[in-house]
């Protein structure tokens, strides 16, 4: 799908979210920045696209790991980087809370880095040379933005809406009611009426009617069955981590998730009584491997992208 000239996407697959870089003659704008483990690979998309220009800002739509795990590299190759991102965790950056940020209850990795200002729903905010609106979000992410430019139609829609569904809805898995927020949320993307949707991950797309169809549909399927969101949310935990390490052994992975507070929460909230927690992790790994999503023999877990 065709882009207008000023807007570069770095289309990165599931372990780092998209970088969109928004250029013009007011300065150049990176929206996220990836994961951490791909943050040389992402400084090199963005040097070689700028061509010797400087990027000025870097806007974070959340500030989960694959959103903003490049920060730290970006500002200490760009001097001066302006960083702004929603206000709601702001407090928990500076001072650094990798806790309350969620990178050691999901065990993954974010640098600490520094911001410059907030991003403030309902405000507009010049990034290239257009005017850029910024929408609270909340659902997949209580504090998390969506940008929206109404001369072109074009919608940042990050973990809000995807071409097939949307992000799991991680206030859930701590007994807030959150699957209303994500209605609500595609309730504002439908107002807004994009013609262009960049998602967080996958290609754009402009079938905006059916993406919000296809969302509301699991929204309800979620709604219905509470346990499958769950379920679901321990297995991307787990998918995440294969495509962070690609292959691991077997005892290595079940390491990591002993270890990993939140599917030990999870694990607590929704296994069968009888069932510990290692049978309960290799079910989980059986199920990915079905999908497609894994392949595994009785030493390695390798990730599988067939899926």
């Amino acid at each position: 799908m065709q882009l207008p000239p000023c807007i570069t996407l770095f289309e990165r697959g599931w372990l780092s979210s998209n970088n969109i870089l928004l250029r013009g003659n007011k300065g150049c704008a990176l929206v996220d920045s990836g994961y951490a483990t791909h943050a040389t690979q992402t400084l090199g998309l963005l040097t070689a696209a700028l061509q010797g220009q400087p990027l000025d800002v870097l806007i974070n739509t959340h500030l989960h790991s694959d959103h903003c795990g490049g920060n730290a590299a970006l500002q200490a190759h760009y001097p001066g980087l302006q960083t702004w991102i929603p206000p709601g965790h702001a407090r928990f950056v500076s001072p650094w809370d990798p806790e309350a940020l969620s990178y050691l209850p999901t065990g993954q990795i974010c640098p600490p880095f520094g911001y410059t200002a907030t991003l403030q729903p309902n405000t507009e905010m010049a990034l290239g040379d257009q005017l850029w609106q910024i929408h609270a979000a909340p659902g997949h992410d209580p504090h998390s933005v969506i940008l929206f430019e109404p001369q072109s139609g074009l919608l940042i829609s990050a973990d809000a809406l995807w071409e097939n569904g949307f992000g799991v809805v991680f206030p859930e898995l701590d007994g807030a009611d959150a699957f209303a927020e994500v209605a609500q949320t595609l309730d504002v993307i439908e107002a807004l009426a994009p013609r262009i949707v960049i998602p967080g991950h996958g290609a754009p797309f402009s079938d905006v009617t059916e993406a919000l169809a296809r969302a509301r549909r699991r929204l309800d399927s979620f709604e219905r069955a509470p346990q499958k969101h769950i379920r679901y949310a321990a297995k991307v935990l787990l998918k995440f981590k294969l495509l962070e390490v690609q292959s691991v052994p077997v005892a290595a992975l079940m390491q990591w998730a002993q270890s990993t507070q939140l599917l030990q929460q999870i694990y607590k909230s929704s296994a069968a009584p009888e069932q510990n927690f290692q049978d309960w992790v290799l079910t989980l790994l059986d199920e990915l491997v079905c999908s497609g999503a894994a392949s595994r023999d009785q030493q390695t877990v390798s990730n599988d992208n067939s899926a």
